[in-house]
């Protein structure tokens, strides 16, 4: 094996040089992409309303990404700031989950991870403590079990118990590069519970909420609880309730992110930022993002897959003219079909 070289999963990759180092550290990383997020298992336990997981259950294809195809996007993200290790399923049951997270931190990028916290107790904590994860996000769609019944599965007090569990061991271990987020799902019909939120964020000594919407709509039963540009009298509703919500975060001292689409918006540039940002599936395709790379055995409408990491370069895969004509589209107001209709196009 050649120096600077090491096998991991049967896969060889390049580590950083010394004067590579030197020199990234005086005068900073070259990195044009923001964010590699990476799909470590399509498995869930859950069985939440709003996800292809649960409506599309019958073909829903489960599986692990195998450590050997997450070594191939190396070269990646070595061009990369942070490594997002989720997809449609919950990460932290793969048992390679620990292995990515070194590899990525080894190419210099941060890495970060949603969770739905089943799994989560001290051991697992200290895991990810000692790992130099410095995101880790629990997802929620209410603010008290009545609230929080949509995600089907995955007890409202059951997540509290996980943010207390990592929260005790983060403190125990000082582990400050550690942030604590909540990955919050506004769903139309269940508008008003963000209002608990900043009080929920305060007891579990949570840092920062970051407030989505569904914009990924598996079935057209789902289609109220979503927010559309042309809605304008739910969109006021939503931004009201949020703004007022976010003043009372900030007199809090908590981190609170929203964004709403807009009509006034010019459809040419991505929430999922595209331009900067790719998705690699558990069996190792390449996406613009999550929505348009479902593992369901019925075919997706509007899928878009450029490549294969396990027998393409993945770097030439996001230069290549396919993946680069998708992007130019969408900047140039007029998007590929899967985009079209997509309302993170409309979120300044």
């Amino acid at each position: 094996m050649k120096k600077g070289t090491k096998a991991t999963g049967g896969e060889r990759f390049r580590g950083p040089g010394f004067w590579e180092t030197v020199k990234e550290a005086f005068l900073g990383a070259r990195r044009p992409l923001d964010c590699v997020q990476v799909e470590v298992t399509s498995r869930c336990p859950g069985r939440c309303t709003y996800c292809p997981h649960t409506t599309r259950r019958e073909n829903w294809i489960s599986r692990d990404l195998d450590m050997e195809t997450f070594s191939r996007l190396w070269p990646l993200m070595r061009r990369a700031g942070r490594v997002h290790l989720q997809g449609w399923g919950e990460p932290l049951l793969n048992p390679a989950f620990f292995d990515m997270a070194a590899l990525a931190r080894k190419a210099g990028c941060q890495v970060s991870t949603t969770t739905c916290g089943l799994r989560m107790d001290p051991e697992l904590a200290l895991r990810i403590v000692e790992s130099g994860v410095d995101i880790v996000a629990f997802s929620l769609a209410g603010t008290d079990a009545a609230s929080n019944a949509s995600r089907r599965g995955v007890d409202f007090d059951r997540v509290c118990e996980a943010v207390t569990t990592l929260q005790a061991v983060r403190r125990e271990r000082a582990g400050v590069h550690l942030e604590i987020h909540f990955a919050y799902l506004m769903l139309a019909s269940n508008m008003e519970a963000v209002a608990g939120l900043p009080a929920l964020m305060q007891r579990l000594g949570v840092h920062a909420a970051v407030i989505s919407t569904l914009d990924y709509v598996p079935e057209p039963g789902l289609a109220a609880e979503a927010f559309t540009p042309p809605e304008t009298d739910k969109l006021a509703k939503a931004a009201a309730i949020l703004s007022e919500i976010k003043a009372e975060a900030r007199r809090m001292d908590l981190g609170f992110h929203f964004e709403l689409p807009s009509p006034a918006a010019s459809g040419t540039a991505c929430r999922e930022n595209i331009g900067r940002s790719l998705y690699v599936s558990a069996d190792g395709s390449v996406s613009p993002c999550v929505y348009v790379n479902v593992p369901a055995t019925v075919a997706e409408p509007k899928p878009r897959v450029f490549g294969n990491v396990r027998d393409q370069d993945p770097v030439q895969i996001w230069e290549g003219a396919e993946f680069r004509r998708f992007r130019e589209r969408l900047a140039c107001g007029d998007p590929d079909l899967p985009c079209q209709s997509c309302p993170k196009r409309f979120m300044k």
